[in-house]
Order: structure tokens, then C-alpha cells, then sequence
């Protein structure tokens, strides 16, 4: 960026819409005012023109009748013969001979001489026939005595009227920036001291600044939103680590003080399993981390039964039975491959938790969408926990009596996962009279053939 740019965004705004009103108005006044300096001077030629014609009038009527031509004040009177040569007595008016077949033809003309020497003069002409049958070309002309600097004149005044002109309207537009910006300033200072959970008072016109109020005070409610939610996210993750942190730590110092081989060998499996689901919380949080960082992997066109079926193989010996049902056709999911594997391990997990023989996994398309449905045999979720279960490190109340080594994050990955692609996660009753999870994506368009 150059320094004129850096020079000009460092100014007020009130300033800097002051200085382009400014601007805007010379220039529009200023060109106004060429304009009008360029139009002065045929204002003035057309103003003569319409003296001359009155006189020469009136003159040519006489001269038709034979009356003597009556003077008039500021117009000289001239009666000529067609060749230009005077026939009332005077001097030669100085016309030359093509003015004069110019004259004849009824067009005006300007000369550089004429009663007073050095004078530009404006002459009109008109052929009229006298009482004895003689044509003669009766002239009117006028003295363009300060022609030039009255046009001169006219032209500096209308630029002086011009930068007038702009310095009035650059004052008038920044006293009335500075009367639109005050309500933005005692704004501005009404949010500076603003206690927390406090809102900005909403004016009472239905403005801009209204609406900047509204959206502010919406800002400030997401942003406390989002504090608490890093609040109570923090608070949850430590009391989650130190649990299997502390079990590891003190199983670590049994084994110690303990040389019983069989005691220690017993006791590494136990650790083993608690570094395992500190691993998997490690993991489970890293992933929420990314989520709420906005980091989202690109979607692309998802095979959805083939996925279902991949995941029921990653299940761990002595999982219940499972199967993929109600397949017709391929159902492909708007997403990414990550996240798609991510949601079916963890609801599949989840299934293997509670169900007691069969977990059912129905992949359904309609004309947008694809559902992916997960039933269970288990016991299933009571109605006031299944708006809950997605919530981090919420648990049912008797699975932390289970030890399933669940982090309460599986469920949380899920409805963010789906969140992100526009899609939706419920949970509700199946017909098993278990748990029955429904996840829906936006069908993929250009699918792969």
C-alpha cells in the first residue's frame, strides 16, 4: 500500500467524508461554472441580437413608408443602397463588401470597426423596398463596448461563487457527519463500560444504529455463549484426565512397592487399559479442538453402505452381532471420508456398549438426503436424556457404573461432524426396544459412476 493510501485510512471518517463531499462539490460547481463562463459570451451576442432586431423593425417599417427614421438610444440606424453605399447623408458605416452580401441574406455580423474606432460592433441587416420602388438595406448596429471583460468577469465570478460554494457544502456536510456520529460515539462509550452479561440499549428509531445495537448485542451473547461452553469444556476435560491419570499413577505405585510378578503383570494391564482411554479422550478432544477451530477436512461424494460395512468389520471380537440392512442400491453422503468413519466407529461403539445380541445398520436415500440409522436391542435411552447424550462428557447416569471405558465425547464427535455438513443427528426408540441413532447428510450431486 502507498503512503497517500496509509496517509488517507489513518484520517476520521468524518473527515474523510467531508474531504469527498468536498471534492465532489468543487468539481461539480467548478465544471458548472466553465460551463456557464463558455455559455456567457452567446448570452450576451443573443441579448444584442434581440435589441437590433426591435430597432431594425421598426426602422425598416419607416424606410418601407418613407418616414424618417426615428433614433433610439444605444442603436445605430444606417440605410444603404444594395451595394452598401450610404443613402441617408452619413458616412460610410464601414461595412465591407462580402458583410454586406452577408447583411442582405439576413445573418448577423461583427465588425472591428464602426462609429468610434478600434470598437467591435454587432450589425443586423434587412432588405426593404422604399416608396419609390428602390431596394435599400436598412442596418441596425450596437457597440460591443466591454463585451469581452464583462464575459471575463462573469466567468471569474461564477468560479469564486463555485469554491464558495464547496467550502459550504464541505461545512455543512461535516457538522452534519458529526451529528449522525454522535449516538455512535456515546455507543462506543456506553460499550466500553459495559458489565459483563450487560446489553446495549436499543434506540428507539429504527435505524442502522439500531440494527448495529441488535447485531452487537447478538455478538455479545454468542461470545459469552462460547466462553462458558470453553468454560465448562475446560472444567470437564481436566476432571476426565485426572481420573485415568490418577488411576494410572496410583496402579504405577502398586506395582512398585509390590515385586509379586503376577500382582505387576495384572496391574500393566490395568494401566494399559486406562492409557488406552486416556488416548482416546486425548484424541476425542484434539478432534473437537479442530471442530470448533473451524477446521474442516473438503467433502467430497461418500459411499455410505460401503462405509457401514467397513465399520461393522472394525468392531473387536465379541462385539454382538451386526449387520447392514435394508440396503437398495448405493446412497452416497456429502462429507468427508475422516468424518464419515469417525461417526459410524462411534455409534457402532456406542451400540456394542448396551445392545445384547443385534445391532441393525439401515442406510436410506431419498431425492436430498441419506440416512444413515443405527438400532440397538439394548435397554435404550430415556426420553429426558436424548436431547443430552450429545453434549461433551454427558453420560447416562449409570454408565459411569460400567466400565466400558467411555469418555463422553463419542456422541459430542458425532452431532459436531454432522453439524458441519449442514446434516442433523437425533436419537429415539427402535423397534427393538433399544437405542435407535438416525443421522442425516445432504445427498452428494455429480456422484461417481
Amino acid at each position: 500500500m502507498t503512503r497517500a493510501p496509509r496517509w488517507w485510512l489513518r484520517r476520521s471518517l468524518r473527515f474523510r467524508i467531508t474531504a469527498m463531499a468536498g471534492a465532489v462539490t468543487l468539481v461539480f460547481l467548478l465544471a458548472l461554472a466553465l460551463l456557464a463562463g463558455k455559455g456567457l459570451s452567446p448570452l450576451l451576442v443573443r441579448s444584442v441580437d434581440g435589441e437590433l432586431r426591435g430597432a431594425l423593425s421598426s426602422a425598416s417599417a419607416m424606410v418601407a413608408e418613407g418616414k424618417p427614421i426615428q433614433a433610439r438610444s444605444g442603436v445605430t440606424i444606417r440605410v444603404l443602397d444594395t451595394a452598401g453605399a450610404p443613402v441617408d447623408g452619413l458616412p460610410p458605416p464601414g461595412l465591407r463588401h462580402d458583410e454586406v452580401r452577408v447583411l442582405k441574406a439576413g445573418t448577423p455580423v461583427k465588425t472591428d470597426e464602426g462609429a468610434a474606432e478600434g470598437a467591435k460592433w454587432r450589425w443586423l441587416g434587412s432588405v426593404v423596398t422604399a416608396p419609390d420602388g428602390s431596394q435599400r438595406l436598412v442596418v441596425a448596429g450596437a457597440g460591443l463596448v466591454g463585451f469581452a471583460s464583462a464575459a471575463a468577469g462573469g466567468s471569474h465570478w461564477l468560479l469564486w461563487v463555485a469554491s464558495v460554494g464547496a467550502l459550504l457544502a464541505a461545512t455543512a456536510t461535516w457538522l452534519v457527519v458529526r451529528s449522525a456520529l454522535r449516538p455512535v460515539g456515546r455507543m462506543r462509550r456506553a460499550v466500553q463500560g459495559l458489565p459483563h452479561g450487560e446489553r446495549l440499549d436499543l434506540p428507539e428509531a429504527h435505524d442502522e444504529l439500531r440494527a448495529l445495537a441488535a447485531e452487537f448485542n447478538g455478538l455479545l451473547s454468542r461470545q459469552e455463549d462460547v466462553s462458558e461452553r470453553l468454560r465448562r469444556f475446560t472444567g470437564d476435560a481436566a476432571h476426565e484426565l485426572r481420573s485415568p491419570v490418577a488411576s494410572i499413577r496410583v496402579q504405577a505405585e502398586v506395582a512398585v512397592a509390590n515385586p509379586d510378578p503376577e500382582l505387576a503383570q495384572e496391574t500393566l494391564a490395568d494401566i494399559l487399559a486406562e492409557s488406552e482411554r486416556l488416548s482416546a479422550l486425548l484424541d476425542g478432544l484434539l478432534t473437537l479442538a479442530r471442530s470448533d477451530a473451524g477446521e474442516v477436512p473438503p467433502a467430497e461424494p461418500v459411499e455410505l453402505v460401503t462405509e457401514a460395512r467397513a465399520a461393522i468389520a472394525r468392531l473387536p471380537p465379541g462385539s454382538p452381532s451386526a449387520r447392514v440392512s435394508g440396503v437398495a442400491g448405493r446412497s452416497w453422503a456429502h462429507a468427508a471420508p475422516a468424518e464419515v468413519e469417525l461417526i459410524l466407529n462411534n455409534l457402532l461403539r456406542n451400540a456394542c456398549r448396551y445392545a445384547r445380541a443385534q445391532i441393525v445398520v439401515s442406510v436410506l436415500a431419498s431425492k436430498a438426503t441419506v440416512r444413515v440409522v443405527v438400532d440397538d436391542d439394548g435397554p435404550g435411552i430415556a426420553p429426558e436424556h436424548r436431547d443430552l447424550v450429545f453434549d461433551r462428557f454427558y453420560r447416562v447416569a449409570d454408565d459411569r457404573a460400567r466400565t466400558s471405558g467411555g469418555t463422553g465425547l463419542g456422541l459430542a464427535m458425532v452431532s459436531e461432524a454432522v453439524r458441519r455438513r449442514g446434516g442433523h443427528v437425533t436419537v429415539g426408540e427402535s423397534p427393538e426396544g433399544g437405542a435407535r441413532f438416525v443421522v442425516v447428510w445432504r445427498k452428494a450431486t455429480g456422484e461417481p459412476g
